[in-house]
């Protein structure tokens, strides 16, 4: 290996540490690429440098999560077989204790909150984390595993073989090529590797939503007090109904010091809508419901960031010869309104293909054939499983009815509920809700329709 690409990485959280550019005078040569140092690339990278190949972890920031944003809850049940015992080191804020699916309307808030002292106490079911925190960290388990991190590096594109495959990348370094016989494709949502590869036929801007954030500072004891948590405990909040006229939906994560507030909005709305992302966050924030949460703090990072929220039928191919696609790449987003998640999934995903590009290399047949066992351990595992059942989750979940009908229905019929008609005689629950189907302007039929479609979808 040239001297100018030695074994390890960036410490966490280092930036001034960063690789040295490759400049070696021609290309340089591995038995696999990973293009991308988030979860899905560092996972892949884990498994190839376990498995004694030479792997290269190519990231464009000075450090791996410098790029990256979300929300964001990890659920660390995938991490159980590849770093045992992870929550003992990895860098969480607080472990999740507290979760709440909220309906709203502009004036009101109608909750289902989860509390349990069970996911408090090893092995944990979620946490709140920092991605350059979360992200620095794994990859610095790929990189003690053998992996070479290559950072402040963009991939600019292809290279390919004779035969047509892909056989490495190009960088924006002088004499910058990388050849090997796999590359693993984890650069993130609009993957331009992927399109470049010809693996997405039907890119859509319909597919992908807008996330935005404020990271707001408050004292920990604070956020303990205003979420009713003990030390240690988060909370976590997903939210529909808080987009107006656009579809999405809101957030809101409670970290150690920090409290982050947040939306995703589809892309055709918002720009039909010819709002700012921030203007529906400074709604949210002053929602009777999140107001007292965030009174006083003082807000530290403004971030955005595209999602791919299409999920099973947006996906693009997985792979084709020579390269693998992973995560956000690959659209592996489960926006399924019960379930949020991405890191799990891209995750489980870069495992997969780290996994099948060893088998390929061992074998000598980095081909499309060579590299399907990809598909297979996707399809054996939730990775696919889980988008496939719920493939119609996404256009349900932002249909007109689900963002605002349906919240309005919800939070009116528990307002009438708990209203006290004295000295009128309470009225009926069937009376109730047949009027406040009606002001929500539902029909029958169209909820009928809706209930069977859950049923499919969660069932």
């Amino acid at each position: 290996m040239p001297s100018s690409l030695k074994k390890g990485g960036l410490p966490v959280n280092d930036p001034v540490q960063s690789r040295d550019p490759v400049q070696t005078g021609g290309p340089v040569e591995f038995d696999a690429i990973v293009v991308g140092a988030g979860p899905a690339g560092s996972a892949a990278a884990l498994v190839l440098a376990r498995a004694g190949l030479d792997v290269a972890l190519v990231e464009r920031g000075p450090f791996p999560g410098s790029k990256n944003v979300y929300g964001g809850v990890i659920y660390g049940r995938i991490l159980d077989e590849l770093i045992p015992r992870w929550w003992e080191q990895a860098p969480v804020e607080r472990w999740v204790t507290r979760r709440g699916t909220v309906l709203m309307t502009p004036t009101q808030s109608l909750t289902i909150d989860y509390r349990t002292e069970a996911w408090g106490e090893e092995p944990y079911n979620g946490a709140t984390a920092l991605r350059p925190e979360f992200d620095s960290w794994f990859a610095d388990q790929a990189v003690a595993a053998g992996a070479t991190l290559v950072s402040s590096t963009t991939v600019t594109g292809l290279i390919h073989t004779d035969q047509g495959g892909v056989g490495g990348v190009r960088t924006d370094r002088p004499d910058g090529d990388m050849l090997a016989p796999v590359v693993i494709a984890c650069d993130g949502v609009n993957s331009f590797l992927a399109k470049e590869a010809g693996l997405y036929p039907h890119f859509d801007s319909s597919h992908f939503t807008l996330g935005a954030k404020e990271v707001l500072a408050l004292p920990r004891d604070e956020i303990e007090k205003r979420f009713g948590l003990a030390p240690g405990e988060g909370a976590d909040f997903e939210i529909v109904g808080c987009t107006g006229e656009v579809p999405g939906g809101g957030f809101v994560y409670t970290n150690l010091d920090s409290v982050s507030v947040g939306v995703v909005l589809g892309l055709d709305g918002l720009a039909a809508a010819g709002r700012r992302p921030e203007e529906y966050i400074a709604d949210l924030k002053a929602h009777s419901m999140v107001a007292p949460w965030v009174q006083g703090a003082e807000m530290v990072e403004y971030s955005a960031h595209l999602i791919p929220e299409g999920g099973y039928d947006a996906m693009p191919e997985l792979f084709t010869d020579g390269m693998l696609v992973a995560g956000d790449a690959a659209a592996m987003t489960l926006a399924a309104g019960i379930w949020l998640e991405g890191v799990n999934f891209a995750i489980g995903a870069g495992r997969a293909a780290g996994t099948a590009a060893v088998r390929a290399i061992r074998r000598r047949d980095p081909s499309r054939a060579g590299l399907a066992h990809y598909q297979e351990l996707l399809e054996a595992n939730f990775v696919l499983a889980d988008h496939r059942r719920m493939r119609a989750t996404p256009g349900f979940i932002l249909s007109e009815r689900v963002q605002r009908r349906y919240p309005q229905l919800a939070c009116n019929l528990a307002e009438s509920m708990f209203t006290v008609t004295n000295p009128t005689p309470k009225p009926g629950m069937g009376a109730i809700l047949r009027r406040e189907a009606k002001r929500a302007g539902l029909r029958g039929r169209d909820v009928l329709a809706d209930i069977r479609s859950a049923r499919r979808m969660f069932g």
